[in-house]
């Protein structure tokens, strides 16, 4: 347990991995444990990783990488992806489909969207140049902390749907 209280580069390489439903209390404390588990095991070319896990608003999986002591890899890549496709299976839930966007509501809730969902919450104002949208591309520890959650007027979806949003 050591592993979650070291200090990570703000250049450290992440991977957010978002499920398409919120998890449960007890899903979450299986799903830490596993993570947990995988990143104090997680190697690259039989080099342990400094790496860590955390689960975000019962929804998003964060993998983290410290490549200023070893690399993450093609094949310790294709280990968390692995990891990913089990946690799927055993949580029934989809951590890929790239076509959902996660926002937060009125509410300020977090909710999730497809595409075709998204584009009519636009036309019907309820998603406008103010939503925070989850910007899931963002590849750094850095960049986590002041580009992940961003206003959709500030994000890559304006790119996708902006002639749609009024205000």
């Amino acid at each position: 347990m050591l592993i979650l209280y070291m200090n990570f580069s703000e250049n450290s390489r992440i991977w957010i991995y978002q499920s398409n439903r919120e998890l449960n209390t007890t899903e979450l404390e299986r799903l830490q444990h596993i993570l947990n588990e995988f990143t104090a095991d997680w190697t690259a070319h039989n080099h342990l990783l400094k790496a860590k896990a955390e689960v975000r608003y019962n929804r998003f999986i964060i993998l983290t990488v410290d490549e200023s002591q070893t690399g993450a890899t093609g094949c310790s890549i294709d280990k968390s992806v692995t990891l990913m496709k089990s946690l799927e299976h055993e949580f029934h839930i989809n951590l890929f489909d790239r076509f959902i966007t996660a926002y937060r509501d009125e509410q300020n809730n977090i909710t999730t969207a497809n595409r075709n969902e998204f584009e009519e919450l636009i036309k019907q104002g309820k998603v406008n140049a103010n939503t925070i949208v989850f910007n899931n591309l963002v590849n750094t520890l850095g960049d986590l902390a002041t580009k992940w959650e961003v206003t959709y007027q500030n994000s890559w979806h304006k790119q996708v749907f902006g002639d749609l949003v009024i205000a």
